[in-house]
């Protein structure tokens, strides 16, 4: 395999924090060992912004980046990993322990000593890095580049951004000023400075290979800039800078394409760097509070597909569609409805869901924001004074009910009707207890979906209870079957209730 290193150490066998199967986190950590046997470490690579154009380029970039290293640190961190136990009756057995003497051992607690990098950002001392690498330290060392070393101790953390701050006892530090990362733009230069592997003050390049990307890889709030530049273990903390020197975003996480960081997950060319703007908005609430508070709506937001935007009279899928509003939350108290599609905050374009949730975290509970909605086709506003959002995303919870069998396809209130593949039955108190809605709901529940037909495309599963046609509320079977004969030979809009998540979904003809 190429980019293999082989070394011998005495003292470490270098291990990687993945945060998920197929990618992960990319500080590097070191557990107490004695073994002798070489160590495969697997380089993988990241990706890097610039914003200079191909006519301005030099053959020479040692300027900007003699001016901007210096701003980056080594962050070599102790935590202490407690033994698992076990549930071994012979180790407190003391006719056993008799027997196996001083052989027979309790689990010892490990120390692990991890590496990655850091982001001076204020002369006195206070330094940007990833939760994940002074996560549970119990000592941080940073040594600075005139190889100067400090000891520091955690400001504050954000898990849900993997977002840290540290500090030291000085003063007089070179800063990395930071950029507006909006402004960056595929295809942008870009480099990545850090620590891989401890090798101090590694600089490598690439271009921004794109913006907004959202993993599923443990972390709450991601929007991050995918580069090419290559980011190894030992990086995560350190700076993603643009051609001008200035910081555009905090190295954190690289994908493998793998199961793991060995073998034959290695590197494919894409990492992750957490957005400057969002980092600093973090920072500075850590530097002044300690801790996060961000801006809440109460609301279920659901990306707009082509469908759904001519379903909603929408020209294209720009904006954010509102599905169920938690009674009594800001969004409702501020006249948000189901239906609603959200095209702009404070005068700023949304383009999707995640667009619109990132803004909406970036301010401070207590601040009313101003959105641009189309309800029924028709353009209005509404103003929301945001309350504090709680721990994690509000994430839906697709509950599946067990559902009955369908009955006879008779089309009555009380036995069951399929349409377009959907076979659905009345709801009982009973059975939206088992779909996870509340018992006063209205509407049926789909014991079965097709999968041959246009509806095994929609989010429609068998507990799935549908409240709407066409956005006509449906309470019966009989109602069901009318509205969605009504339809006959057009898409046909659902509302859906999935485990108390309220969505919409589109349903083609056959």
């Amino acid at each position: 395999m190429s980019n293999v290193v082989q070394f011998r150490r005495s003292t470490a066998i270098l291990t990687l924090v993945a945060a998920s199967v197929g990618g992960g986190l990319i500080a590097a950590f070191a557990v107490a060992s004695h073994s002798n046997a070489p160590v495969s470490v697997v380089a993988r690579a990241d990706t890097a912004p610039s914003n200079q154009r191909v006519n301005e380029l030099s053959n020479s970039f040692a300027d900007i980046i003699e001016k901007a290293s210096p701003a980056v640190v080594k962050i070599s961190m102790t935590r202490i990993v407690k033994a698992q136990q076990g549930n071994n009756p012979l180790l407190s057995d003391p006719f056993f322990r008799q027997f196996f003497g001083g052989g027979m051992q309790r689990p010892q607690n490990q120390r692990e000593e991890g590496l990655g990098s850091g982001i001076i950002v204020n002369p006195t001392g206070y330094i940007l890095t990833n939760n994940h690498v002074v996560d549970k330290a119990t000592s941080l060392k940073i040594t600075l580049s005139d190889g100067r070393e400090f000891s520091a101790k955690t400001v504050g953390t954000d898990p849900q951004t993997d977002v840290a701050v540290v500090k030291i006892d000085t003063s007089n530090l070179p800063v990395l000023p930071f950029a507006n990362s909006d402004g960056a733009r595929v295809g942008d230069l870009c480099f990545a400075i850090g620590n891989p592997f401890g090798e101090d003050h590694t600089v490598t390049m690439g271009i921004v290979s794109a913006k907004n990307r959202t993993l599923e890889r443990g972390l709450s709030l991601q929007n991050f800039i995918q580069t090419d530049a290559a980011i190894n273990p030992g990086n995560s903390g350190g700076a993603l800078i643009n051609a001008k020197g200035e910081l555009i975003g905090m190295n954190t996480m690289i994908l493998t394409g793998g199961s793991s960081f060995g073998g034959e997950g290695g590197n494919i060319g894409i990492g992750f760097a957490v957005p400057s703007n969002m980092a600093k908005q973090v920072m500075d609430q850590l530097i002044k509070h300690g801790k996060v508070s961000r801006g809440y709506m109460g609301v279920y937001l659901q990306e707009l597909t082509p469908a759904l935007a001519q379903q909603f009279g929408l020209k294209n899928t720009e904006g954010a569609l509102v599905g169920n509003i938690t009674p009594g939350s800001p969004g409702d108290k501020g006249g948000l409805k189901t239906g609603d599609v959200i095209t702009a905050i404070d005068g700023k374009p949304v383009h999707n869901a995640d667009d619109l949730t990132m803004n909406v975290i970036s301010h401070e509970p207590g601040t009313t924001v101003k959105l641009d909605v189309i309800r029924n086709g028709q353009p209005t506003t509404v103003n929301v004074t945001l309350g504090t959002r709680p721990g994690g995303l509000e994430e839906a919870n697709n509950g599946q009910g067990n559902g009955n069998e369908p009955g006879n396809d008779n089309g009555s209130d009380n036995g069951s009707a399929t349409e377009r593949g959907i076979t659905v039955e009345a709801l009982t108190p009973d059975i939206a207890q088992q779909a996870g809605v509340p018992a006063s709901t209205k509407g049926v529940v789909v014991t079965n979906v097709d999968q041959a037909s246009p509806a095994a495309e929609a989010p429609l599963q068998q507990g799935s209870v549908i409240i709407g046609v066409d956005r006509h509320p449906v309470a019966t079977v009989g109602e069901f079957r009318r509205l969605m004969s009504a339809a006959q030979g057009k898409p046909v809009l659902l509302t859906i209730n999935n485990g108390g998540q309220v969505i919409f979904a589109v349903v083609q003809p056959k």
